[in-house]
């Protein structure tokens, strides 16, 4: 026991008689040894007050992510899927050129489209090769990437995924813009469709008296009869003995002027033992329809034919069998004879310059064309 003891006093005393012979250098030692381990202490003191790691993510994955990195995630998937023309990211169909850059429905009709307008090959606004219906084809993978992508309601300004937005936007979305269920009688109210329940509640409409909707109705029916009309003059026509129609191909060619102009012809076609032709003109003949935003066609009908008699005939043109742009059909008249064998230029009832676009980007023009003898 005694030596027991002898060692333990050794090593408790060993210690005191050591210091005593290092002095101060050994006390500012430990001091800084002191100060570092507190320093150490503070500083994993404050990592713990810092969130905390998923503790079932492997560590290898343990990457911490700046806030806001999705968001310029997607700012750079805009710049890299975007049309090169338009700069916008693409609604619908989306095209590429031979070197892969993207060109949206739009842009790409409306670039075949000047194209034809200035007779010049058209050409890719980045790489300039050359571009055609043949030489591009849609991009499938974009049109997807694009449909994922995150987009702002324009009533909520949540955001959707652009596939599901338009569906959100007409039937889900509490904001959207719906107008009375009384409006057939002539209420006017338009305003968010969570305070839709309330205004009908409080319509004042369903409470006028038959006098009052009789004058609100006859105004709103005016456009009815209008449709109506031109629905009747149709089933009308088709009572006509003498009714023909035949497909017909509008060819582009060019004047001889100095400045040459975009004019759009058909071979000659035989309707109701007589034979005919159409020709068509952009803007009216306009000098430089390519530098006009709006763009119209409008057509004549010439017969070819000598007639003993005049031909009282009305006519109209719809769309081809296989094609997708939207006429709205308009019946026009005329007396042909040798004398006025040529109707004037009317226009070709087409909805707006996107569907003109799309006829003037084809490499020939297909529609119908309906002629009915008017018998006297």
């Amino acid at each position: 026991m005694s030596s027991l003891e002898e060692r333990d006093v050794g090593v408790a005393v060993a210690p005191s008689s050591s210091s005593a012979g290092l002095g101060v250098g050994a006390v500012g030692a430990a001091v800084e040894a002191v100060a570092g381990v507190a320093a150490m202490q503070e500083d994993v003191g404050i990592r713990r007050e810092g969130p905390e790691p998923d503790l079932d993510e492997p560590p290898k994955k343990r990457v911490k992510i700046p806030e806001g990195e999705s968001g310029k995630l997607e700012e750079r998937l805009y710049s890299v899927l975007c049309c090169t023309v338009c700069l916008d990211l693409p609604k619908a169909s989306v095209y590429q050129c031979t070197n892969g850059h993207l060109m949206c429905a739009g842009c790409f009709i409306h670039l075949l489209a000047d194209s034809r307008l200035k007779e010049e090959q058209a050409t890719c606004p980045n790489c300039r090769c050359e571009i055609s219906k043949n030489l591009c084809c849609r991009n499938l993978a974009v049109e997807k990437a694009v449909s994922e992508l995150p987009t702002e309601c324009t009533f909520c300004l949540k955001q959707f995924p652009r596939s599901s937005l338009e569906r959100h936007q007409k039937e889900e979305c509490q904001d959207r813009v719906t107008q009375c269920k009384y409006k057939r009688i002539g209420c006017p109210w338009q305003g968010p469709f969570h305070e839709l329940p309330a205004h009908e509640s409080e319509c004042s409409h369903p409470t006028k008296t038959g006098t009052e909707l009789m004058g609100i109705l006859g105004e709103m029916d005016q456009s009815h009869r209008r449709d109506m009309q031109l629905y009747n003059s149709i089933f009308s026509l088709l009572c006509y003995e003498k009714i023909g129609f035949t497909e017909v191909q509008f060819r582009p060619y060019r004047t001889d002027d100095f400045i040459t102009r975009l004019y759009y012809e058909t071979p000659r076609f035989t309707v109701l033992n007589q034979t005919w032709v159409l020709k068509a003109r952009v803007n009216d003949s306009e000098r430089n329809p390519n530098l006009s935003c709006k763009r119209t066609l409008s057509f004549q009908l010439i017969l070819k034919s000598k007639v003993n008699s005049a031909l009282e005939c009305s006519f109209l043109l719809l769309k081809g069998p296989y094609d997708d742009v939207r006429i709205k059909p308009v019946i026009y008249h005329h007396s042909f004879s040798n004398d006025t064998n040529e109707t004037d230029y009317v226009p070709l009832p087409i909805s707006d310059s996107v569907e003109c676009n799309k006829l003037l980007a084809a490499k020939n023009i297909n529609l119908r064309l309906f002629i009915f003898q008017v018998q006297k």
